[in-house]
């Protein structure tokens, strides 16, 4: 995962841009970074690694020591950006959000061609550079960006920063959003809706599918239309998105709210208290509470000051260890009551089991009901920074010890009502540890949603795209 932000105004943007990158904060773990248009026409770039730290206190020094009226940053997991070119149409800057599923492809037709890559970053070549080479192959910033959306198979979103502004870019797939907002004289472009309100900006509009804006002195203009089509993750309303932003108009919060009270409506329990793991559990777990009548509460605290999502690093030590200390139990609220346990998914199973129910029966729960806000996950996401092999996942490991195989047709699993399911489940919850446990139906979650199945990607579960 990445978040990508861009600001242009009339006058020194850096203060915008600094605090817009840093509410991107929770989408990646690894570095951050910031380029600003000087005077001169020459960009400036700083970048540095925050896995052991905050964006904002690697970045204080830095936000005083640049100025320029427009500039981009990115929040990343994976690789160094935003990076500087030299390409035939001009200098440019450039960060991006997604996954390029044919890497080794065009690493090989550039290689083969006489071109050439910067010293790999831990080995892998930076996505941002291979989208580089693509556009730098012709004529125009505009021709490039269409050029790296016609050979990228996977889904990847962009900011291209040059003397005319700032291009604004979602790929044709649309799994990973952008949009614009406006405030007097200024715009801004970014992956999450939510960076706009304390910065004093207000949403103008969501880029479409494959739509291509120039964010200029004169302000926002189309250079390319949208293609009418496109997927955008479901996942970003169920656990990625921060909760006050929107996404094609629908409200992170709202929607896990609704979750939580689908799987109210569809439970037989009374528990004593429903809780969700922090943080993104917490919204389908109000949502429960509101739908079921029982009391919210808060059996396990996130220590917000020094830990981040533990989902984001790239290693399992890391993500592990962070699991292990962010969430501090509360003997005093969990000691002999019976607990719902909202979460947004179980991908491996593994933080959910070792590092949240293995506190709640330590501090004395008399029960533990998980109810989890989406399907369980069968597939690993070909589409952004996610699980890379189907073995890891939770759901997969039980058809493994169950059936001794994969499964390629998977309709059985999504069926709440087939023996496979209720097989799967069941060995889920033997394996976690707990009471009993129930998922969200595809059904209830697109219903959560309230957009079409057809614009929503749904790979992750479906395995179709």
């Amino acid at each position: 995962m990445s978040g990508i932000f861009g600001v242009l105004g009339s006058s020194n943007c850096v203060q915008e841009l600094f605090y817009g990158v840093d509410y991107h904060s929770h989408l990646g773990t690894q570095y951050g970074g910031l380029a600003v248009w000087g005077d001169n026409g020459i960009p400036k770039i700083k970048i540095h690694g925050i896995s052991n730290s905050q964006f904002k206190s690697k970045f204080q020094e830095d936000y005083h020591d640049l100025e320029g009226n427009m500039g981009i940053g990115a929040i990343s997991s994976a690789h160094p950006q935003p990076l500087s070119f030299l390409s035939r149409a001009g200098p440019f800057c450039l960060c991006i959000d997604g996954q390029i599923s044919n890497k080794d492809d065009i690493v090989k037709e550039v290689l083969e061609r006489g071109g050439s890559f910067s010293e790999p970053e831990d080995g892998t070549i930076n996505d941002a550079e291979i989208i580089a080479k693509l556009i730098s192959s012709k004529r125009t910033y505009v021709e490039g960006i269409e050029n790296a959306f016609e050979r990228v198979e996977g889904s990847v979103s962009l900011l291209l920063l040059c003397r005319e502004g700032i291009y604004a870019a979602r790929d044709p797939r649309g799994r990973n959003p952008l949009s614009i907002g406006k405030s007097e004289g200024s715009w801004v472009a970014a992956t999450e809706t939510s960076s706009f309100c304390n910065l004093g900006f207000s949403p103008y509009k969501d880029i479409s599918p494959g739509e291509i804006m120039l964010l200029g002195v004169d302000g926002p203009k189309e250079v390319k239309g949208g293609c009418g089509c496109g997927r955008i993750c479901t996942f970003l309303w169920i656990y990625t998105g921060f909760p006050p932003s929107d996404f094609e108009g629908v409200n992170t919060e709202i929607v896990r709210e609704r979750c939580g009270s689908y799987l109210a409506k569809r439970d037989d329990i009374v528990p004593d208290i429903v809780s969700g793991v922090p943080d993104s559990g917490v919204g389908h777990a109000i949502g429960y509470a509101m739908e079921s009548g029982r009391p919210y509460r808060r059996p396990l605290v996130k220590y917000t000051p020094g830990y981040g999502r533990s989902y984001t690093p790239p290693d399992q030590s890391t993500r592990d260890r962070v699991a292990q200390m962010k969430l501090i139990p509360n003997r005093a609220v969990i000691q002999g009551n019976s607990i719902v346990v909202c979460e947004d998914s179980i991908v491996r199973g593994t933080q959910l089991k070792n590092f949240a129910i293995k506190k709640l029966w330590d501090c004395g729960a008399k029960e533990i009901h998980v109810r989890v806000a989406c399907p369980p996950l069968l597939f690993p996401c070909v589409y952004n920074i996610s699980t890379r092999t189907r073995s890891e996942l939770a759901a997969r490991k039980a058809m493994m010890a169950l059936w001794g195989k994969d499964m390629e047709d998977v309709s059985s699993f999504l069926d709440h009502n087939s023996p496979e399911f209720k097989d799967m489940v069941e060995w889920i919850r033997v394996d976690q540890g707990i009471t009993s446990l129930q998922y969200q139906t595809l059904e209830d979650m697109i219903s959560a949603i309230g957009i079409p199945q057809e614009r929503l990607c749904t790979y992750c579960w479906t395995g179709k795209e």
